[in-house]
C-alpha cells in the first residue's frame, strides 16, 4: 500500500459528511464520491471538490479504499466489488442483515441467512487479502478508550453492561422500511452500544485469559409504539416506520455467565441520548457520547441561531442547549478513521474489526427471533 491512500465514499449523506470532514487529519486524498441519485453526488461532490462517479464499480479502478456510507441493503454487494477489486473496506453499521418482507419471511429464516452472508464476506475479505474496517464510532468514542485501558490494565471483571442509543428518528429517507435497513431500532439504533458492550468484553478476555468472551445467548423484545392506535402525534417524533419497530430491549447472556441489557428507541426529544455503562469487579464507569457536558448554550430566539449547528437531533434549538464543539471526536469519529487509516497502512487489524461486525450482527438477529418468540432465550450462532 502506497502512502497516499486514495478514498472513494459510496453514499451522499449524513455519515459520509461526518466522514469527509474527519478525512484530513488522517493524511489520505478523498478523489470521488458516488450515490444512486444523480443530483445528490452531483452535489456532494461540487461542495466538497471530489468527482461524481456514476457507480462504485466506476470508481473502484481510481481508489485504494472504499467508504460504504450506504444504506444496509446495499453494503453486501458493495464490500464483494470492493474485495474483488483488491481494495480495503470501510463499512458502516450495520454490517449486513436481510432486506426481505417481514410479512413473508420468519426472524429465524433471517438470521440463517445472515450467518450465511457473514461466512461469504468473511472468506472473500480474508482471500482477497484486504482489510475490513467495521464503522462503529462508539469503539472509538474517548470515553470508551479510556475503560478498555482500565479493563486492561486493572484485569478487571465486566460483570454487568448497560447501554443506550434513542432519539426521535433517522436522517435516512429510507428509515422504517426493512427491505432496505434490514429492520428497526433494534439493529439501526441498538448496534452502536451493543457494538461497544461487545468490544469491552472481548477485550477483558484478551486482557484475562487471551481469548475474547463472545455472546452466548439473547432475550429481546421490540415494539412499534407509534403505530398503536391509541397514539397521539404530537408532531415532534417521526412516526414513518413502513414494518419496523421504533422501541427495542435486548438481554445478552456472555459465555461467562455475565451480562448486558442494551435499548434502542425513536421515542426520544431533546437529541441523541448515547451512554455505555460498566459494573465490574473493581470498578464503575460511565461512558458518555452524547450529550457530552462541555459547552451549554442558552438562546432565546430561534432566528438567531437558525443557521447554527450545536449537537445533532434537537427538537428545537431555543431555550438551554447541550452543544457539542466537536462533535466527531466525542462520538468517536476521528479516532475511528485514524485508526483504519492506520490498520491499513500496517497490514493489521483495527480496533473494530469484521469480527467484531459479524457478532454484533448475528447477535441482533439472534434479537429478532427472540423477540418473534416474545422474549424466548435464543443462542447466537457462531458464524
Amino acid at each position: 500500500m502506497s502512502k497516499n491512500i486514495r478514498v472513494g465514499i459510496a453514499g451522499a449523506g449524513f455519515a459520509a459528511k461526518f466522514h469527509l470532514e474527519n478525512y484530513p487529519e488522517c493524511g489520505v486524498e478523498v478523489v470521488g464520491v458516488t450515490s444512486s441519485r444523480r443530483e445528490r453526488r452531483e452535489t456532494f461532490a461540487e461542495g466538497h471538490g471530489v468527482k461524481a462517479y456514476a457507480s462504485v464499480e466506476a470508481m473502484l479502478p481510481d481508489i485504494d479504499l472504499l467508504d460504504i456510507c450506504t444504506p444496509p441493503s446495499s453494503h453486501r454487494d458493495y464490500i464483494l466489488a470492493a474485495a474483488s477489486a483488491g481494495k480495503h473496506v470501510i463499512v458502516e453499521k450495520p454490517l449486513t442483515g436481510f432486506f426481505g418482507s417481514p410479512e413473508e419471511h420468519s426472524k429465524a429464516h433471517m438470521l440463517e441467512r445472515v450467518r450465511e452472508q457473514a461466512r461469504m464476506l468473511r472468506e472473500t475479505v480474508t482471500n482477497a487479502g484486504v482489510t475490513l474496517c467495521y464503522a462503529e464510532n462508539f469503539v472509538y468514542a474517548p470515553s470508551v478508550q479510556k475503560e478498555r485501558e482500565i479493563i486492561e490494565k486493572s484485569k478487571a471483571q465486566i460483570l454487568r453492561l448497560v447501554g443506550e442509543e434513542s432519539h426521535n428518528g433517522s436522517h435516512s429517507p429510507v428509515y422504517g422500511i426493512w427491505s432496505i435497513q434490514g429492520g428497526g431500532s433494534l439493529i439501526a439504533k441498538g448496534c452502536h452500544p451493543l457494538g461497544a458492550i461487545l468490544y469491552l468484553k472481548r477485550k477483558e478476555g484478551l486482557a484475562r485469559s487471551g481469548r475474547p468472551i463472545r455472546p452466548a445467548a439473547v432475550t429481546a423484545r421490540t415494539h412499534s409504539i407509534t403505530r398503536l392506535p391509541g397514539f397521539e402525534d404530537r408532531g415532534f417524533l417521526r412516526t414513518t416506520y413502513q414494518d419496523t419497530e421504533d422501541y427495542s430491549f435486548i438481554h445478552v447472556v456472555f459465555e461467562d455467565g455475565t451480562v448486558a441489557d442494551v435499548t434502542a428507541s425513536e421515542l426520544v426529544l431533546g437529541g441523541i441520548y448515547d451512554f455505555v455503562e460498566v459494573f465490574a469487579n473493581n470498578h464503575r464507569a460511565r461512558c458518555r457520547m452524547s450529550p457530552v457536558n462541555v459547552l451549554d448554550v442558552y438562546n432565546p430566539s430561534h432566528e438567531q441561531f437558525k443557521d447554527l449547528y450545536l449537537v445533532e437531533k434537537i427538537s428545537s434549538n431555543e431555550g438551554w442547549i447541550p452543544a457539542s464543539p466537536e462533535e466527531g471526536w466525542s462520538l468517536g469519529y476521528g479516532h475511528e478513521l485514524r485508526d483504519f487509516i492506520r490498520a491499513i497502512r500496517e497490514n493489521r487489524p483495527p480496533e473494530s474489526d469484521i469480527d467484531l461486525a459479524i457478532d454484533t450482527t448475528l447477535t441482533l438477529y439472534a434479537g429478532y427471533v427472540s423477540a418473534d418468540q416474545e422474549g424466548k432465550q435464543v443462542a447466537v450462532p457462531l458464524e
